[in-house]
């Protein structure tokens, strides 16, 4: 038996736009990164594509830059911008901030370890001290994104993110295969669009995903 429309929250789920770490080829992680000009202006085209659309609610990750990409797209709405952890990037611990060639060398002994893991280890699996894994990422998003939904049920939220986080919850909705959503493949200012009552989650559009593309590096 199909739900009744007015049971479900819409949430629109949005990468923030690009970062002078994103240019430099940084691992941003869960540390502070500013928007470039071209973040900026992107983010205002996005927001005039969804003027129209009548947010009840805007969510955002606590960090600078999905906190400005939400401010960018909030336009005229005279709403507040509610921060919330559960939409933070994945951090890699002690390698967040450092450069991607850098990450790369300091995990590449670990490779072998993970790639011969079976699906369900790999979701587990931690490459640096106080890595967060695929499966803490997904679970902390899913629980904020059950608590959005609960409390706006038959309404229309906007919630500012991040591509690793993002791009995990994609994988576990099915829309891709483990590691095939690389980094770079979910572009900024990229959409996802979904629906929930808090206990499922329904995709219901995904905009600006290319599975072709991506960096070839181990980091989600």
């Amino acid at each position: 038996m199909k739900r009744p429309h007015n049971s479900y929250c819409t949430i629109y789920l949005i990468r923030h736009g690009e970062t002078e770490g994103n240019v430099a080829g940084m691992v941003n992680g869960q540390s502070d990164s500013k928007l470039t000009e071209k973040g900026v202006y992107e983010a205002q085209i996005l927001a005039e594509r969804l003027k129209e659309i009548q947010f009840d609610a805007i969510f955002s990750s606590d960090l600078l830059r999905a906190v400005k990409t939400a401010e960018i797209i909030r336009h005229h709405r005279l709403l507040p911008i509610v921060q919330k952890k559960s939409l933070r990037e994945r951090t890699h611990g002690i390698l967040d901030g450092i450069h991607s060639d850098e990450y790369t060398k300091k995990t590449e002994h670990l490779l072998e370890t993970f790639m011969s893991l079976s699906t369900e280890d790999k979701w587990r699996f931690m490459f640096s001290e106080g890595y967060e894994s695929d499966e803490v990422v997904v679970t902390r998003l899913m629980k904020g994104l059950h608590e959005i939904a609960v409390e706006y049920v038959g309404k229309t939220v906007l919630a500012v993110s991040h591509g690793g986080v993002l791009r995990t919850f994609l994988t576990r909705l099915g829309f891709a295969a483990y590691g095939e959503l690389k980094p770079g493949t979910l572009k900024n200012l990229g959409i996802i669009r979904i629906k929930s009552d808090g206990t499922h989650f329904i995709l219901e559009k995904v905009e600006g995903v290319n599975k072709t593309q991506g960096i070839e590096r181990n980091m989600l």
